[in-house]
């Protein structure tokens, strides 16, 4: 898709969200914004435009991944530059929205971190938001101002769509009750079962993995989840199917946090593959899981949304059959 530089269409990237970012501007068909951002020796950060973007429609792609807080900062920082140099309108595409597990106050005397977020990008002039696979989806009522919230299960269907096949008997196994919605409506397009695994968090990184409801024997079994953060919770998901006779598992997951002992875990674990989007870089963290790693690219999908909302387009008509399948 060629969409040309004199339409007004700029797209920048953040440091840790390159990748992503060329791979958007492929689709796009137009070349990364000239920028660059500058740490200081005291930790300060400073973003510097490298080109005019007076009157221009921009976007900046960066993912609040690991590290968090540097790249909130930068993404912030970002959005002043852009709003002081009359950009005309600043789209914040977020990927992966950082600090989505703090929405709600589940004990006293905690803060709701995702407000909090939502204000600050409010607060540096922000236009709109663009964000993939929210933790909870009501996060997008924390903003005053549009956020386009895509989902990513399209791009996992048109993959496991295409080895369909080689999956043979198929259950879809959501790890918690709250992702059923997902693994219900890719169990009816991909002609699977529907188990279901209850859970019980014991902190923010314990959880307890209870019942499994619904029969998984000589079946291939797919476990689909927003994000894998520790891999606690799917990793004994994984061992729950094996002991009740699952042929095979395979995990996937929108977002690949992976930090603590995920990496240790997954190696040891049944799961054969992995199979993730590119919404947090792999990077050579994930080499202990290379040979079970399948990573996945959401830069097309991005790009068409980006494309639709510079054209005043509809960006809800991309889902077509995955329309309403979001947690």
């Amino acid at each position: 898709m060629k969409t040309g530089e004199s339409n007004g269409l700029r797209i920048f990237s953040g440091r840790h969200s390159r990748e992503l970012s060329l791979r958007v501007c492929e689709h796009l068909g137009q070349p990364l914004g000239d920028a660059k951002t500058i740490i200081f020796p005291d930790g300060e950060m400073l973003v510097k435009l490298e080109e005019d973007v007076r009157g221009r429609d921009c976007y900046v792609i960066i993912s609040t991944c690991e590290p968090v807080n540097d790249n909130l900062v930068e993404l912030l920082i970002f959005t002043d530059c852009l709003k002081r140099a009359s950009a005309r309108q600043v789209t914040l595409v977020i990927p992966y929205f950082g600090y989505g597990r703090q929405d709600r106050k589940d004990e006293g005397r905690v803060p709701i971190t995702a407000k909090l977020v939502a204000n600050m990008i409010a607060a540096a002039r922000a236009d709109r938001v663009l964000t993939i696979d929210l933790h909870a989806a009501q996060i997008q009522g924390f903003f005053d101002l549009p956020v386009d919230h895509l989902s990513a299960t399209p791009v996992f269907l048109d993959y496991f769509t295409a080895m369909r096949e080689e999956l043979g008997d198929l259950c879809l196994v959501s790890p918690d009750v709250g992702n059923v919605k997902v693994a219900e409506g890719l169990a009816n397009l991909l002609s699977g079962d529907l188990a279901i695994i209850n859970k019980r968090r014991l902190s923010g990184s314990t959880v307890a993995v209870g019942n499994l409801i619904g029969n998984v024997s000589g079946k291939t079994v797919l476990m689909f989840d927003d994000m894998i953060s520790t891999a606690g919770t799917v990793c004994e998901a994984a061992k729950l199917v094996m002991e009740h006779g699952a042929h095979d598992v395979i995990a996937a997951c929108t977002h690949p946090v992976l930090v603590g002992m995920a990496m240790e875990r997954l190696a040891d674990s049944p799961i054969s593959r992995l199979v993730v989007t590119d919404t947090i870089p792999a990077g050579t963290r994930c080499d202990p899981i290379r040979d079970k790693l399948v990573q996945l690219s959401v830069g097309q999908l991005l790009g068409e949304a980006i494309q639709r909302i510079h054209e005043n387009r509809s960006v809800s008509a991309l889902f077509g059959r995955t329309a309403g399948m979001k947690r």
